[in-house]
This record gives structure tokens, sequence and C-alpha cells, in this order.
């Protein structure tokens, strides 16, 4: 997007960037750029604070005052609020397997998701039971095949990872507010999803089918809870 910011201003269209990784902004050196120091992944910071992310995009937009270019490069002054912990938090009980845990958290999603009116849950076109099912036949190493026309089982696989630890944090979160490093904690370190994914990460970069190392290496596990 910084690249591109170039080819608009020379159209005449003027453009603000929002980046998230200060050394590569410095490197690309889009014509206005504001840093923020976020989470990746949340260039506006927290979910659920309109106010705040307004502060961020007005921030952004004001760079378009400014005449002192051709390179305008500004940092955001605040940090996400949302990064220090909740102490009234209280992760859930352990569980010994991916379909315990989701039918242990079932509650909790459908509290969350009654409250918030929203999921990100779905990306599989599965039901989550069906999610957790299609992991635990991978790690038994019996893939089942794709129920869906034009998914292939490893595509499919990827998709119902996402929906499972998108389905678990939404209900670990429960009525708190706990900061996304206290519910990746949570995921990474104790929680039966986290630890079957981290086996599934190392059975499918043992595989010798391209696709599921592609997927292994890029999509289970964030490679900052990639163990050692």
């Amino acid at each position: 997007m910084s690249a591109l910011g170039h080819y608009l201003e020379e159209e005449g269209i003027a453009t603000v960037a929002i980046g998230l990784i200060r050394p590569q902004i410095e490197n690309t050196k889009p014509p206005r750029a504001l840093w923020v120091p976020f989470e990746l992944g949340r260039p506006f910071g927290p979910p659920g604070d309109p106010a705040f992310q307004t502060r961020v995009i007005l921030a952004a937009l004001r760079l378009l005052e400014r005449a002192d270019g051709p390179v305008i490069l500004a940092d955001f002054p605040a940090d996400d609020p949302r990064e220090a912990p909740d102490p009234s938090w209280r992760p859930p009980a352990p569980a010994e397997t991916v379909a315990a845990e989701i039918a242990a958290l079932a509650p909790a999603y459908r509290d969350r998701l009654a409250r918030s009116g929203r999921s990100t849950v779905g990306l599989s076109g599965l039901s989550i039971e069906a999610c957790g099912a299609t992991i635990a036949a991978w790690l038994r190493g019996a893939p089942p095949p794709s129920p869906r026309p034009g998914y292939s089982a490893p595509l499919l696989l990827r998709f119902a990872i996402d929906d499972v630890k998108a389905y678990v944090l939404e209900a670990a979160a429960g009525g708190a507010r706990p900061s996304s490093r206290q519910l990746g904690d949570w995921l990474w370190q104790r929680s039966a999803t986290g630890a079957a994914l981290h086996a599934l990460r190392e059975l499918c970069l043992a595989s010798d089918d391209e696709r599921l190392k592609l997927i292994a290496g890029n999509f289970i596990v964030p490679a900052a809870r990639v163990r050692a």
C-alpha cells in the first residue's frame, strides 16, 4: 500500500497510510504515513472501541493538512488501551480435548454472541463441532474428505482451524475485557485447542504434501507462539 500511494499521488490523489511495522514504512517512504504501536491486524486499535479508533483515523487524516513533505511520517501518541491485562478475567477451566473444550465453552460463546450480535466464526461453513472433529481426524492420521465442493481437504482444514480459534477466543473472553496477550497466553499455553494445534503443526510440517506444509508454516500457529 505504501508503494501504491506514490502512484496515486502522481495522479493527484492525496493518500495517507497507517502502518504497524515502522521499519517497513521507513523503507517504502509513502507520501504520508501514521505509525501506530498496536498489535498486528489492528491498525485502528482495539476492537469494540469506536472512540479510540476515531482518534486514530483523525490523526491519520490530519496528515493531509501538512505541507512539510515530500515524505511525512508521524507516530500515533498512544498505546492500545486494551494491552493492559484485565484483572477480573478468569481463564476457562482446562479441558482434555478440542471437542470437550468446544462443548464446555458453548454457553459462554452463546452468551457473548447474544450480547455482541456478531462473530468471526463461520469461514469453513461447517458447524463448530464438525470443525473440531476435522482437526481431531487429521491428528489421528485419518484426514476426512472435504464435504464442500471446490474446497480441498487441506484448505478446509485451514478454515476449520480458523473457526475453532475464533470460537474459543471469543468464548474465553466472556463478559470481561481480557487483553489479547491474556487470551493468547491461555490459548497457546493452557488450552486443549492450543495443544492440538501445536501438535497438528508439527504433523503437517512432516508431511510430503506441500499444501499442508504451507498451511503449517503460515496459518496454524503464529510465529511468535511456535514452541522452540
